[in-house]
């Protein structure tokens, strides 16, 4: 695990205003620390899941937490939640049309500080 000395210093190379403050919620909580480590990493590091692989992985009832993008390739079945630091346009589109709740991660942190029922996908 990273330490926050090391998230702190990778956060401020970051030229996203929203992905550094992200990154600064998320290292404050405890509970989303391991979040904040893997928004740190360069972009060529990010994380980047379809719905079809979501789906695969997801238990029901479940929070899944992307840390990184959803695309829009393949449908959700399962009745989750999805947490991410960006959708795609059509992805957002599909989990409406499916009635899949989903949020950007700052909100969860704010909803859920204990990260409760949550499950990181790497």
């Amino acid at each position: 695990m990273k330490s926050k000395t090391l998230i702190e210093k990778q956060a401020k190379r970051k030229r996203n205003p929203y992905l550094v403050e992200t990154i600064r919620i998320a290292k404050k909580n405890e509970a989303w620390l391991e979040v904040s480590a893997l928004l740190s990493y360069p972009a060529k590091k990010r994380i980047i899941k379809n719905l079809y692989e979501i789906e695969k992985d997801a238990k029901d009832n479940e929070v899944i937490v992307i840390p990184g993008k959803v695309l829009s390739q393949g449908e959700i079945t399962k009745k989750i939640k999805i947490v991410a630091l960006s959708f795609s346009d059509k992805a957002k589109d599909k989990l409406k049309k499916s009635k899949i709740d989903f949020c950007l991660i700052d909100e969860e942190i704010k909803k859920n500080p204990k990260a409760e029922k949550v499950r990181i996908l790497k």
